[in-house]
């Protein structure tokens, strides 16, 4: 099987816990070291990344290192693109490990259904040893926690889908679209697998490839990233002039009846009982599936964590796109890429 030259592009910043297991399980990988090229993005890490790329570089020739002055996703990933050669454009996360297979079976797969972008699933693993992370590890892979993504949920079937993980995109269609939207911090991945697919593109996502990725391990972490998340989202709609996705729609719904909920109560009898109702039926369902998943986790611990996880990354993501339709559809604001660094 003829085996295409892949340019594999690693954004980060400061990412010192995760950056040498990222980079030692791509290096190990089984793709033909004379078909890869490694391109690091830095955004100007201070916390030793840096020093951690450069003793890889050392020993590993193809590992080139570029700054990322402008710090966020968008920028790196352009600056990745620009500078590469290959046939495959394959994006690699820091936070994550890779079975040695996985640059090949990426190649093996695309090449089986002809994708335009194509990608695997999430393995989703505690950030470090705590019972937060754990948790963490466990909302974030549940339908509950974050709706139907279906490379967080270990889906079982090859299927065409919206988006997958990073992403391995063939080379001529950046040609065709154009770079990622350099003023999206976050969601960049989304506008752009949209466009994609308004272009007449295919994306699928294949189960058998799996990635190891590594959650935030505290919930100020957790809460900073998924507000984020929220900010962004309405923007991409903006840009494309629809909403990407139904399922975003759930947490700032949930937010707006909890604000609301005061004034229902004044306004009408009616709309007090129904908001009274999603309330309590939110806690309700908050409680069965965080007494479920710590039943199946075999410890009492984490259904308390869970309890206080799952309202973090609803709320956290809701009050977000609730600022983000005001700062960014109502008020049109331009974002400020100088103040939109990603929260780690």
């Amino acid at each position: 099987m003829f085996l295409p030259k892949i340019s594999i592009i690693i954004p980060c910043r400061n990412e010192k816990n995760y950056i040498a297991a990222c980079l030692h399980s791509v290096i190990v990988n089984d793709y033909p070291e004379n078909q890869t090229e490694i391109i690091v993005i830095d955004g100007l890490s201070n916390d030793g990344t840096r020093d951690i790329i450069k003793s890889f570089q050392i020993k590993n020739k193809n590992i080139q290192l570029f700054d990322n002055p402008d710090k966020t996703v968008p920028f790196a990933l352009n600056k990745g693109i620009e500078n590469s050669s290959g046939d495959f454009i394959i994006r690699v996360d820091a936070h994550c490990v890779y079975s040695p297979d996985y640059f090949s079976k990426l190649i093996e797969w695309q090449q089986k259904t002809q994708a335009d972008n194509i990608g695997g699933i999430w393995i989703t693993r505690p950030g470090d040893n705590s019972n937060t992370a754990k948790a963490i590890a466990i909302a974030t892979s549940s339908a509950f926690g974050i709706g139907n993504a279906l490379y967080r949920l270990k889906s079982s079937e090859v299927k065409e889908v919206d988006t997958v993980p990073f992403g391995c995109y063939k080379r001529e269609v950046f040609q065709k679209i154009g770079l990622f939207d350099e003023e999206l911090t976050r969601n960049q991945d989304d506008e752009f697998n949209a466009r994609l697919i308004n272009s007449g593109g295919k994306i699928i996502l294949v189960p058998q490839i799996e990635i190891d990725y590594y959650a935030r391990k505290n919930i100020s972490q957790m809460s900073k990233m998924f507000y984020q998340y929220g900010l962004f989202k309405p923007l991409v709609n903006k840009k494309l002039g629809k909403p990407a996705t139904i399922r975003q729609f759930a947490p700032p719904l949930f937010v707006l009846n909890i604000i609301l909920l005061p004034a229902f109560c004044i306004l009408s009898k009616i709309l007090c009982i129904l908001s009274l109702f999603f309330a309590t039926s939110y806690l309700i369902l908050n409680l069965a599936i965080s007494l479920k998943l710590s039943i199946l986790n075999n410890s009492w611990k984490l259904m308390f964590i869970l309890l206080f996880v799952f309202p973090s990354i609803h709320f956290s993501y809701g009050i977000g796109y609730l600022k983000g339709i005001i700062k960014f559809v109502l008020f049109g604001q331009k974002v400020n890429v100088q103040k939109t660094t990603l929260s780690r």
